[in-house]
């Protein structure tokens, strides 16, 4: 059972920038396409980021894209988020998630994380 632990949100200004982490353990993900989604507080969860198993291949949300980007290590069994240029409208639990297509932003994706709080201040 692969276990997913997000890591590196925190509270910062506009414009400012933060790496998040998702480290597995119980398994490898180097054959998962991960996935980073997104929840803001009466909304929905939302796609934000996705990347196939070799790094290669990403997909990204429209209203990220040139902003935010996933990468991986699989050596490390761990996918990052760099966010930069924050805003406050990118406040939000986000999760990381294993196991899914990372061609689709709607794709089912087996394992999740518990989530990391990132809050942007005007």
């Amino acid at each position: 059972q692969v276990q997913l632990v997000e890591s590196g949100g925190g509270l910062v200004q506009a414009g400012a920038s933060l790496r998040l982490s998702c480290a597995a353990s119980g398994g490898t993900l180097i054959w998962y396409g991960m996935g980073w989604f997104r929840q803001a507080p009466g909304n929905e969860r939302e796609f934000v980021a996705a990347i196939d198993w070799s790094g290669t291949g990403t997909n990204y949300a429209d209203s990220i894209k040139g902003r935010f980007t996933i990468s991986r290590d699989n050596a490390k069994n761990t996918v990052y988020l760099q966010l930069n240029s924050l805003q406050p409208e990118d406040t939000a639990v986000y999760f990381c998630a294993a196991d899914g297509d990372y061609r689709s932003r709607s794709a089912p994706y087996r394992y999740w994380g518990q989530g990391t709080q990132v809050t942007v201040s005007s």
